[in-house]
């Protein structure tokens, strides 16, 4: 068994091992007409079941068969232009180079006796980041494992900053729209179902600050402390972007915590075109980002940026056995004394591979391209009568639904887009998410690959009206 540690003996063994899985998955990208085949879970499952994981098969190739059957043909493919459905984006070559090799060496960020060079490559592309963001020399942060674990560390550094002993009387200020991770944030705190107040949004889908001023207001004469607003930089639903500058004048107003949820619109840090729609972000005391939707980077990248590195304190530990406190002295930089986890993955490096590569505009560039792609979308849906679009695109969302002429019960039109999406996703010929607005069904488009085209958004609204009208039809037969 020993053939199989990945040593100085092996080193011929792991770059077969590795060309032959990566010439299977190049063999599908190269092939893969549909982002998906359609199978369903009744289907796949007994397959998977039939494994017996004690009788192992003892070779690459066999194993890289079987998997065939039960992974990489059923794959849901993020790089194919016609999966249109959630924040995945298709991923760049470098930083897949830089997965590689992270996975290799399989350094551990927790400490430097771990790390070495991975630290300082981390801190590099911390300042970088937070450079971008405006947020000062005094800045710093650390990278996560997405935007839930950097919304959750945000808010807890709010929390220890607030100015009570008392949790039950901490408020969180988030928009209706914004990420259900601020919500769970605050159960994870201890605060209570109520510590998060809904502020409404607009037509815009953007927080409304003149209801954030009232809720503000009443919070501190209720004699209630308004611990954080979380602005939303790229809403999941709509990539709706909140009035930063606003929102930052009333937290500097309140004396309250500014966390920027940017997980998504991020990327437009790099962007050549858009960088002003993020403009109030430099404000913020805390801001998330997710390399891994916006930078095109694989999962998991992401990270939490602060303004002040000094209350980033409020997740450090020291243990003899890992960072003990004399390490502070002697300046040696544990990546751990900032992070809610110990062992944590190298990340950073696929970023770093990608910016040597590529550099940030190469990134902006291709942000750039679908967000262009869905102000193309919009004009499109705008200009067909057989579809109702919600709110015109920040970013690179588009969320509408198919209105059939003949029909006019609210809850039939429900039943329709609901079909055509379950029916689209069985065909595999693309995929699509839903959401509500209000009490009604949409469907919603979400726009991360430049090789998207305008052709690719028609032939898939077709496809739905398709969908749609077969089960109005169906649905009329039935009733006669």
């Amino acid at each position: 068994m020993r053939s199989h540690l990945l040593n100085d003996l092996t080193a011929e063994h792991y770059r077969r091992s590795v060309t032959e899985g990566v010439e299977r998955v190049a063999a599908k990208l190269a092939t893969t007409e549909r982002p998906f085949t359609g199978v369903t879970a009744d289907a796949l499952a007994p397959v998977i079941d039939r494994i017996d994981l004690d009788r192992p098969l003892h070779d690459t190739t066999a194993v890289l068969d079987e998997l065939e059957d039960v992974y990489l043909r059923d794959a849901v493919y993020f790089h194919h232009p016609r999966y249109l459905a959630h924040l995945n984006c298709p991923v760049v070559i470098p930083a897949v180079v830089g997965e590689a090799v992270l996975s290799a060496v399989n350094s551990s960020l927790d400490t430097w006796d771990q790390s070495a060079g991975g630290t300082l490559i981390e801190r590099k592309l911390i300042d970088w980041t937070t450079a971008r963001i405006g947020l000062g020399e005094a800045a710093d942060g650390v990278f996560t494992s997405g935007g839930t674990q950097s919304n959750l560390q945000a808010l807890l550094l709010a929390r220890e900053e607030s100015k009570t002993d008392s949790a039950a009387k901490l408020r969180i200020f988030a928009s209706e729209a914004s990420h259900f991770s601020v919500q769970k944030s605050a159960k994870l705190l201890g605060l209570g179902q109520d510590a998060v107040v809904c502020v409404p949004v607009g037509q815009d889908r953007r927080m409304q600050t003149v209801a954030l001023a009232r809720d503000l207001e009443r919070c501190v004469s209720d004699g209630l402390v308004p611990m954080a607003v979380v602005a939303t930089a790229g809403t999941t639903d709509f990539g709706s972007i909140d009035p930063l500058p606003e929102i930052a004048e009333l937290c500097e107003q309140y004396g309250t915590w500014m966390h920027v949820d940017a997980a998504y619109g991020c990327g437009l840090l790099t962007s050549l075109k858009h960088r002003d729609r993020i403009a109030g972000i430099e404000r913020a005391d805390s801001v998330t980002v997710d390399y891994h939707k916006s930078f095109f980077q694989p999962v998991s990248s992401s990270a939490l940026l602060v303004r002040d590195a000094a209350t980033l304190r409020h997740a450090t530990y020291h243990a003899e056995y890992l960072n003990p406190r004399r390490t502070i002295a002697e300046r040696i930089p544990n990546q751990v004394d900032k992070s809610l986890q110990t062992t944590r993955r190298f990340d950073a490096l696929k970023l770093w591979m990608t910016l040597r590569t590529m550099g940030a505009d190469g990134i902006g560039q291709l942000f750039d391209e679908v967000c262009d792609l869905a102000a193309e979308g919009w004009r499109l849906l705008a200009a067909d009568p057989r579809f109702d679009v919600v709110v015109e695109p920040s970013l690179s969302t588009l969320v509408f639904r198919y209105i059939p002429a003949a029909v006019t019960d609210p809850a039939e039109i429900d039943r329709a887009n609901l079909y055509a999406r379950k029916a689209l996703f069985a065909s595999g010929d693309a995929v699509v998410a839903g959401t509500k607005v209000g009490a009604r069904h949409y469907l919603k488009f979400t726009l991360l690959n430049p090789e998207t085209t305008t052709a690719d958004i028609a032939a898939v609204l077709a496809l739905i009206a398709g969908h749609a009208e077969q089960y109005l039809g169906e649905s009329l037969d039935r009733a006669s």
